[in-house]
């Protein structure tokens, strides 16, 4: 799965002979294949796609990237080196790189070495990823499903006495153990008091008979993230923790029927947001309503107060309001949605029924 064909469609449009490619998560979307860090570079031109890595990775690129010419850099033929001559032949005069993702210092060290004007192009590569194909669709379907099995398993072993970071080592074990790649971030495993952190650190905190445990977590399958968060009850919950649950069950069922090609980040986000404020709870959901999910777990377009530009159709985006009482307790529900006309579907299978261990 590469995307070298849509990117050189993209060209004309943005006034470009080319698109430089230098970032681990734009590399792995054009390419379908995955390198570590800075340890590769595409090239992509109306007529043909070049893949530059290391030796570490040649033979895995000549396997994996296909409809691209594979260059090995070496001592002396360096990124710059290559990239001079194959620009030259081709006379390529005005190249896109990533400007959101590019450092100063790479920058002008491509600027000096390279016989062309650098455009800033990063939302070339944006305007693909924000739509989704249906070989996307159906790998991120299969990372949900992973950390859904993960999810299943885990609810078995959460008891009074097992910690945040036990719970969140499991998490990660679980989600390798079911196929995974790698995790889409560190797991989010926060109890209690500590709920009230949305992006709270596990901890050694037992958990605790009449808390809530929040998980939020994910992985990474065939280069695509999964993401979603799951928030019980242990031992039994209290009125208060009961009202919390259902407003931002109700948050989120609100956000999902207003999610659809064409709305509006700050629409979607809007109806969860109008839930959580009649209850009250205003001012305690301070993020955004959800974010786009890819190659990487944060990406465009976001459904959030400040996107007031229409969802494309084809885009996925988490749905993930919370609630966060300061010291008290925090509930944050998340699935992830794919965006249709008139609709979307929600790929997340888990129940979200409250939940009582």
């Amino acid at each position: 799965m590469n995307h070298f064909r849509q990117i050189a469609e993209k060209l004309d449009h943005f006034g470009l002979d080319a698109m430089l490619l230098t970032c681990e998560s734009n590399r792995f979307y054009a390419t379908g294949f995955h390198s570590t860090g800075t340890d590769g570079a595409a090239l992509v031109t109306r007529r043909k796609a070049c893949y530059l890595t290391d030796s570490r990775y040649t033979e895995a690129a000549a396997r994996y990237v296909q409809n691209a010419e594979i260059q090995e850099v070496r001592a002396g033929r360096g990124y710059t080196v290559l990239l001079r001559e194959i620009m030259e032949a081709q006379g390529l005069r005005r190249v896109g790189f990533e400007d959101a993702y590019m450092t100063v210092r790479d920058y002008e060290a491509y600027r000096k070495a390279l016989p062309c004007e650098l455009v800033p192009a990063t939302e070339l590569l944006l305007e693909l990823r924000r739509v989704k194909d249906s070989q996307e669709i159906e790998t991120l379907i299969a990372a949900q499903r992973i950390a859904e099995k993960a999810l299943e398993s885990i609810l078995k072993e959460i008891r009074p006495g097992v910690t945040e970071k036990e719970i969140a080592a499991r998490l990660q074990y679980l989600m390798l153990h079911y196929g995974a790649e790698d995790m889409s971030f560190d797991p989010i495993v926060v109890s209690g008091p500590n709920g009230s952190l949305p992006h709270g650190v596990p901890s050694e905190k037992a958990i605790r008979n009449g808390e809530f445990v929040t998980m939020d977590f994910g992985c990474v399958y065939h280069g695509y993230c999964s993401d979603m968060t799951r928030t019980v009850a242990v031992g039994y919950a209290t009125e208060e923790m009961r009202r919390v649950y259902q407003t931002v069950l109700s948050a989120q069922t609100a956000g999902i029927v207003a999610a659809k090609a064409g709305a509006t980040g700050q629409a979607v986000d809007g109806a969860a947001r109008s839930i959580i404020v009649s209850a009250g709870y205003g001012p305690y959901f301070g993020h955004s309503f959800g974010h786009g999910v890819g190659v990487e777990i944060h990406e465009s377009p976001n459904a959030s107060p400040l996107n007031d530009k229409p969802l494309p159709a084809g885009a996925v985006i988490s749905a993930e309001p919370g609630i966060y009482l300061p010291g008290k307790l925090g509930v944050r529900i998340e699935d992830v949605l794919v965006l249709k006309e008139g609709g979307c579907v929600d790929i997340t299978n888990a129940p979200k029924e409250l939940l009582i261990l």
